[in-house]
């Protein structure tokens, strides 16, 4: 809990044992309702003043996606949807219903039922009297239900996808509702006849939040973050009367997919798509100052490379193209067209002669860097080959496949010197050398169990492995520093970047500021900064010399 005024943090509620859903004030300030996922599955309802837990309130057989108190605080709804398990190939516990509870003594009063999937949203209308409910994908409906009686009133059906949010105007007349990702549509309906008044079209994404300003006259509209393509993350206030748009407050760039450094380490190149673009951005790495913007891919751009000599940027795009930029104007040189499926890895070799990438064909390609032909092409995976790293001699080009083995290729000759066998499953493998060659680092992707996700640091030498790290997420980057006595690694979810000891495995900081999944990690060439990629829209300037306080964010 924050004080709006100053920022300042006020309280910390601690109690539930999963992700929280939803919480909401009740109406004279004094108490808060929060609710839980699937490992929880309450509703808990705290003193706002001390920080206490009230009450505890389960019932609920899937999560608890959304509370809501009544305008007099006597009564709390909550809508719950299926369990998760649902992910792990077990057939998912189905709740469906909303429960009303006492908001002073905790106690369950009636369940309500008709929906037939999850609840995603409630609203109380402003006397009282209506409960809203907006289904999941599976039921499409909005419905209301009289409080008096606890009996449906009225279906509205119009959405093709999930309901994300309801709200009612101050007047109780109109209800809003925003649509989820397939959707992406507001509607406002009259609450007394049912009809659809207007249906307002603008977000790209699924819409998370709708909310009547106090005089009825405007709504404002949220957009929903999801991965790639579905991300909006754009405020739009809409006039209620007409259903015009009429501004919209934020709109993001774009999720940052990749970052590099140049040589120098003057340029940082980073690689993003959005709704509005798809974006090269060239930024002073010192000052964080945008300098250009490079355009021409049709797709998201997912791998960056600067030549040895920092003169050309090479990009790799899910279009199957790879563009080269001269890296000090910005000017496209040309594209390498060969790969029939998504770019999903580049590398200059150290001499920068070759450029090598992989793609979602199952091919690697190898290019000459200044004539931009194709010299040669390696086949030998079975899967899309996810991960491309030339050894620092040059003699090795490791590449990786989605569920598969390592090849290591004769960089010179393109023969297939080696298959290594890795532990557990790699879904979507990134790899990295060390400076001294010693090392092969490899991150895996999502999974269970054996297939968890994990480090591995193969001996290069021998190829035998060295460790085997357990990582906390998905392990979308890793990368060595230039003195190879650390490793950084960026995943999914809670938004962390962690640096290990490349010689132990063992953690040694953990960098949080992201809001999201890191997509990207790399040293700059002195080792002093680290960049971050997100799917947050941001690019963060890690200080790594700080003794005291390593990690600060730039």
């Amino acid at each position: 809990m924050w004080d709006i005024r100053t920022g300042e943090h006020k309280q910390i509620f601690i109690g539930h044992r999963d992700a929280i859903n939803s919480v909401a004030f009740s109406p004279d300030g004094l108490t808060l309702a929060s609710s839980s996922g699937d490992e929880d599955k309450t509703i808990r309802l705290w003193d706002v003043q001390t920080g206490r837990q009230l009450h505890v309130l389960p019932g609920h057989t899937g999560r608890v996606s959304c509370v809501a108190f009544s305008p007099d605080g006597r009564t709390i709804a909550s809508g719950s949807y299926d369990d998760v398990s649902q992910v792990i190939n077990q057939p998912p516990e189905e709740d469906k219903t909303i429960r009303l509870w006492n908001a002073h003594s905790g106690e369950h009063m009636h369940t309500l039922f008709g929906h037939t999937g999850g609840i995603n949203s409630l609203a109380f209308s402003s006397d009282g009297r209506t409960l809203a409910s907006g289904g999941s994908y599976k039921d499409k409906t909005i419905r209301l239900w009289d409080m008096r009686t606890w009996e449906h009133k009225q279906t509205l059906v119009g959405h093709s996808d999930g309901i994300s949010s309801v709200a009612f105007s101050p007047d109780g007349f109109t209800l809003a509702s925003g649509g989820n990702y397939k959707d992406k549509s507001i509607r406002l309906w009259d609450v007394r006849t049912g009809r659809l008044l207007h249906t307002l079209k603008g977000h790209t994404g699924k819409v998370s939040s709708v909310e009547f300003s106090p005089d009825g006259l405007t709504l404002t509209s949220g957009g929903g973050y999801s991965h790639g393509r579905f991300s909006d993350k754009s405020v739009r206030l809409w006039d209620v009367r007409t259903g015009r748009l009429l501004h919209t407050l934020v709109e993001s760039t774009g999720s940052v997919l990749c970052v590099a450094f140049s040589p120098t380490g003057f340029i940082l190149a980073s690689g993003e798509e959005s709704n509005q673009e798809v974006a090269i951005r060239l930024w002073n790495a010192h000052t964080g100052e945008h300098r250009r913007t490079l355009l021409g891919h049709s797709s998201a751009v997912v791998c960056l490379s600067f030549s040895p000599d920092g003169r050309t940027l090479a990009s790799g795009s899910y279009d199957n193209m790879i563009r080269l930029w001269d890296a000090r104007t910005g000017n496209h040189q040309q594209t390498l067209v060969g790969h029939t499926d998504s770019v999903q890895s580049i590398a200059f070799s150290p001499d920068g002669v070759t450029l090598a990438s992989s793609g979602g064909d199952n091919a690697i390609h190898l290019w000459d860097a200044r004539s931009g032909d194709l010299k040669q092409t390696l086949l030998g995976h079975e899967n899309a080959a996810w991960s491309i790293a030339y050894s620092p001699n040059g003699l090795t080009l490791a590449s990786a496949e989605f569920d598969g083995p390592i090849h290591l290729w004769d960089a010179h000759t393109g023969q297939l010197k080696r298959e290594l066998e890795l532990e557990g499953t790699l879904m979507q493998p990134c790899i990295s050398f060390s400076p001294d060659g010693a090392t092969l680092a490899v991150g895996n992707g999502f999974g269970f169990g054996e297939r968890s996700p994990r480090l591995q640091l193969w001996d290069a030498r021998t190829w035998k492995p060295k460790q085997v790290v357990e990582h906390w997420n998905w392990v979308n980057s890793v990368e060595f520093s230039p003195d190879g006595e650390t490793l950084a690694s960026g995943g999914r979810g809670y938004g962390q970047v962690r640096l290990w000891d490349a010689k132990t495995g063992q953690p040694k900081h953990y960098l949080v500021g992201h809001r999201g999944d890191v997509n990207s990690v790399a040293f700059s060439p002195d080792g002093t900064t680290l960049a971050s990629g997100g799917a947050d829209d941001t690019i963060l300037l890690w200080d790594l010399t700080s003794t005291n306080a390593l990690g600060t964010e730039r």
